[in-house]
């Protein structure tokens, strides 16, 4: 990508095809760009960003708003006015429905300022196989009504949507006190049913402990959107951080991106309650025993780099009596998530068979006494 800001206007970029002149995408079966006109595909385009390593930005540096100019860029992004995502579109659409919750919406002209991402992971399913990926996982709900099962196989189409991630490196160490318990146990007579037994009773013998620990951590990932529901995102995990590549924007041809809504400094913070489970984790692991008590853990954090990241979502919102059902599918590894909607024609059904084979069980109890 050009080191210089983008214009606002340009929400995409666009690739002509060298043999009919039509906009190439970006095709995740074969990793190459393919004309849908007239299928001709090519090579990811090799430019400066070739064999380039992933690089960290330092994290006080951003905060300060230091960063260079070439950290930086400008999008067209339209707001949900129902979610709040922001989601970019070509310069030519005006209206649209939101990709994250079928709602209507009419492009503006608002520019979103941004760090640029540094890397990407690159969608590895075409929009059919996430779409049988989907359908499996509604068949596998029970419950769920058979109009949305059958509106759903419909073939609707799925967006393709990158979803902005952070992650944050950083080294930590923790001084703790705390206390370290060992097990022990009591010999103790009891009268069970009228009769005289012993018994043996878990004692906990509690020592003073302290210490310190060391860790470093290396690409924590924080959500920074909004959009969705963040139990749909983190049940898309794992993500596979080894696959990504440095970002291009032949990667993004085809599909669309979201822009961040968590800043840096608010993304630290979730990252920090992350590290701060593994730190007690490492803390407990640390004093040993058989049970652990932590008093006061005192935290010092240095060298803090972060990157801006995407990763890939197909994603469907479909509106059905009324309600939204948002369904997610892993770009990578094909794995769902989403509403889990309900039939209550079904549930009744359910609830009067159950009633019926207990009735029938406890006719065929009392014939049988």
């Amino acid at each position: 990508m050009s080191e210089t800001t983008q214009d606002p206007s340009e929400a995409k970029l666009h690739f002509p095809c060298d043999s009919c002149g039509a906009d190439m995408r970006f095709d995740p079966t074969s990793t190459q760009m393919v004309c849908a006109h007239c299928g001709n595909a090519s090579k990811l385009e090799q430019g400066p960003w070739a064999k380039a390593t992933i690089r960290e930005i330092d994290f006080k540096t951003a905060l300060d708003g230091e960063l260079p100019a070439p950290e930086m860029e400008v999008t067209r992004v339209s707001k949900c006015p129902n979610c709040a995502a922001q989601v970019e579109f070509d310069p030519d659409v005006h209206a649209k429905e939101c990709p994250f919750c079928a709602t209507p919406v009419v492009t503006g002209t608002g520019a979103h300022r941004h760090i640029k991402p540094k890397a990407v992971l690159p969608f590895a399913l075409d929009e059919q196989t996430a779409h049988d990926a989907m359908n499996d996982w509604l068949g596998s709900l029970w419950f769920a009504p058979n109009g949305l099962k059958q509106y759903a196989r419909k073939g609707r189409r799925m967006d393709g949507i990158y979803v902005p991630y952070w992650t944050f490196d950083a080294d930590t160490t923790s001084r703790y006190t705390g206390e370290r318990g060992t097990v022990y146990y009591e010999t103790r007579r009891v009268t069970r049913n009228g009769k005289a037994t012993t018994v043996q009773v878990a004692k906990v013998r509690w020592r003073p402990a302290r210490g310190q620990v060391a860790r470093f951590f290396d690409d924590v990932l924080v959500l920074a959107s909004k959009s969705l529901p963040k139990q749909f995102t983190d049940g898309l995990a794992p993500w596979d951080m080894t696959a990504l590549e440095p970002y291009a924007p032949e990667y993004l041809a085809g599909f669309r991106a979201e822009g961040y809504s968590i800043g840096i400094e608010d993304g630290f913070v979730e990252a920090r309650s992350v590290m701060n489970r593994v730190i007690r984790r490492d803390i407990r692991f640390d004093i040993g025993g058989d049970r652990q008590r932590i008093h006061q853990v005192d935290t010092s954090v240095r060298d803090v780099t972060f990157k801006h990241i995407l990763l890939p979502v197909w994603l469907a919102a479909y509106k059905y009596r009324g309600d939204t059902y948002r369904f997610v599918v892993n770009g990578s590894t094909g794995k769902v998530q989403g509403e889990r909607p309900y039939s209550a024609i079904k549930i009744a059904f359910a609830v009067l068979v159950g009633l019926a084979l207990a009735a029938t069980f406890g006719y065929l109890y009392a014939l049988n006494q």
